[in-house]
């Protein structure tokens, strides 16, 4: 099936398509002597949303009913300002060792979620 697949539709097996990238902007940023990093396959090792933001978005609408467009709005709103600076922090920061993890696993897959 995946061989068969992979000559039919050779885009859905290969996941890990580049992200558009702008030379206009890749141009400045290097004006601006900023160094640039290739973006690594998805992975959701490396995805904070993940494993942090939306993992406690989730839980913080548990059991949560909207009547309508405004309500929804307004509890986002609420769990944004519900938040600490330090849980934005520490989810950047958590986000930096899972970066060197796969770093050191040359990109492997791995899963430690909890580990962090």
């Amino acid at each position: 099936m995946r061989k068969k697949l992979f000559v039919e539709q050779p885009s859905l097996v290969n996941n890990n398509a580049r992200p558009h990238v702008s030379q206009f902007t890749i141009r400045e940023i290097h004006e601006l002597g900023y160094e640039t990093l290739k973006h690594p396959p998805y992975s959701p090792d490396l995805s904070p949303t993940d494993y942090h933001f939306f993992k406690h978005f989730d839980n913080f609408l548990r059991g949560k009913l909207f009547r309508n467009k405004e309500d929804a709005v307004n509890t986002f709103v609420e769990f944004i300002n519900s938040r600490t600076p330090d849980f934005y922090c520490n989810g950047i920061g958590t986000l930096a060792k899972r970066w060197r993890k796969c770093i050191e696993s040359n990109g492997d897959y791995f899963d430690e979620i909890n580990s962090f």
